[in-house]
């Protein structure tokens, strides 16, 4: 039998490549109808050259050629084209209208069914006025999903500038500021809030930080937006506040009622983009159809200083999806992945404490899933929930930290709900002390047995020891008595397994854990469903109404 193709790519056959040319030909036209000229770049770039422009995103496919020189598949086509506009069209005329349609590849994690190469349809404008050029961009994206017959769609657009204007004004070290960033870059509210309480600020720039990125809403977003920063000291001006709202009633009046919104969770996971970001989303679809912004900076680094540009890219694969989900979302109950185990019941018990119908839940037997009047659950292993809500089987979800932290996924954490307390901890048997330490001396590294790879793998990082890991899914207690590993680390409430193991705590700062509210990044974006949910979430928290007692054996799956 011959062996497959690699994983994450794929064959497209007869019937599918068929539709896909349809769509391809469709945007194509719209393109080209907006005066937009097609170009091609090379499947393989120079490392060095695309790095000047900015940042590749993830870890692109590379290899060396018979000239010792760094290549890399691109990993998408906008740093290609300032470097093609850079270095073969420095003597024509501006602005520049450019089209493309072309295969990226990108490294993806194994086992999360994710493809590795995509098809990107998409234009840039080079050197257009900031106003008019972003407008048209926008409104250039929206005619081409009308035209597709997307139905439901919508772009929701934020900017960089608020937040770094803000971050500049503040005084709180270049450390913490990048922590920020990474927090709202990695959509991560609840990290956000804890970094916010590590900092010395005045109450309106506590507020601004913690509020800005959770902005959303129609135009009334920028009158608050301008509030928070006038407040704290930044000028809404220098933010691009007056940029953002001229830009947005230019393209609303394209794009049509209810067709655009703001969301300042959106910083594009490209660090190049300089203002505007916008995505635009379909029901049945769990991630963004295309994204985009202005990246002035990408230009600037190519010694093109005076340009602007801005563009954006629709995955055919995503458009497809779309098309073919057209009775998906709209009207259907909101789906909340529940996790078995101890989790459970006190989950149930604050869902009802939210005014949400749980009387099936008290009664679930063998039952998978649940409906009760606007809401249906879908009852999960917490490790299991972030895949389930990431890859669009539930709108939004619970678990504990640490489940989101081991699946690495593109979610957004909303909220800490205290209960479901553990942590931890690093641990080996009694009389095997010292051991660690010998074999670390011998070898250069520990020897690790667990069931979370990542947090083990992040803990030894931060304290700068080499770790060999060893995965197991269950009894990991048992690696270093029989002497497989020289230590474990664990999750533990109580601490009784450890003890009856005849194991000891060498280390108990690994990583404290509760239980979190989080969704998938279109559901938050585009369903209001569960921003209410979350306000209320808090609510709770922060009236004292959420039990946040530890849950003893909370490190074991019991079905509910």
């Amino acid at each position: 039998m011959l062996p497959g193709t690699p994983r994450g790519f794929r064959d497209v056959l007869p019937q599918e490549a068929l539709a896909r040319e349809q769509i391809a030909d469709a945007v194509r036209a719209v393109f080209s109808a907006a005066g937009y000229e097609p170009v091609e770049t090379p499947l393989l770039e120079s490392r060095e050259v695309l790095e000047r422009a900015g940042a590749p995103k993830g870890h692109p496919f590379q290899l060396i050629d018979g000239d010792d020189r760094l290549l890399m598949l691109r990993p998408d086509l906008t740093l290609p084209i300032a470097r093609m506009v850079a270095q073969r069209f420095g003597s024509l005329s501006f602005p520049l209208r450019l089209r493309y349609q072309a295969p990226v590849v990108r490294e993806q994690a194994s086992l999360r069914g994710a493809e590795r190469q995509f098809t990107q349809l998409g234009v840039e404008l080079i050197g257009g006025d900031e106003v008019s050029g972003e407008a048209e961009v926008m409104a250039l994206l929206g005619h081409t999903l009308e035209t597709l017959g997307v139905k439901g769609w919508r772009i929701v657009c934020g900017s960089v500038r608020p937040l770094a204007a803000l971050l500049e004004a503040v005084d709180v070290g270049q450390a913490l500021k990048l922590a920020v960033l990474d927090a709202v870059h990695g959509s991560d509210f609840v990290l956000l809030d804890q970094l916010v309480d590590q900092a010395a600020l005045t109450p309106e720039q506590d507020r601004a930080l913690r509020d800005v990125p959770r902005l959303h809403g129609g135009p009334d977003a920028l009158d608050r937006l301008e509030s928070l920063l006038a407040n704290a000291g930044v000028d809404p001006v220098a933010a691009g506040v007056p940029e953002l709202r001229a830009i947005c009633s230019t393209a609303a009046r394209h794009l049509g009622p209810g067709r655009l919104a703001f969301d300042f969770s959106i910083i594009n996971s490209f660090d190049y983009y300089t203002g505007l970001v916008f995505k635009a989303y379909a029901p049945g679809v769990p991630w963004s159809v295309a994204s985009g912004g202005r990246y002035d900076a990408v230009l600037e680094n190519m010694e093109l200083p005076s340009l602007g540009a801005c563009g954006f890219a629709l995955s055919l694969e995503r458009l497809q999806e779309a098309i073919e989900a057209q009775d998906g979302r709209p009207g259907r109950r909101l789906r909340i992945a529940v996790p078995k185990g101890s989790l459970f019941r006190p989950t149930v018990e604050l869902l009802e404490k939210a005014g949400l119908p749980v009387d099936e839940l008290l009664n679930l037997g063998r039952r998978l899933i649940v409906s009760e009047g606007d809401v249906e659950y879908l009852i999960v292993r917490a490790t299991d929930a972030p895949a389930f809500v990431a890859f669009g089987g539930a709108d939004c979800g619970i678990c504990g930290a640490d489940s989101l932290f081991e699946a690495n996924l593109d979610l957004v954490q909303l909220e800490d709900l205290g209960y479901g307390s553990c942590h931890f901890v690093v641990a080996e048997p009694r009389a095997n002390a010292g051991m660690a330490e010998e074999n670390l001396a011998r070898r250069g590294s520990v020897r690790v047995a667990t069931k979370y790879p990542r947090i083990t793998q992040a803990y030894y990082d931060r304290i700068g020891c080499g770790v060999d890991i060893l995965a197991l899914h269950g009894n990991i207690e048992l690696g270093p008595i029989v002497g497989m590993a020289d230590r474990i680390v664990d999750i533990t409430a109580t601490g009784t397994t450890l003890r009856e193991n005849d194991l000891v705590v060498v280390d108990d700062d690994v990583m404290e854990c509760t239980a979190r509210f989080f969704a998938g990044t279109a559901s938050f974006r585009t369903d209001p469903r569960v921003r209410q949910l979350a306000e209320k979430l808090r609510a709770l928290r922060e009236s004292g109404a959420v039990d946040t007692d530890p849950i003893p054996g909370s490190n074991q799956e019991v079905q509910a």
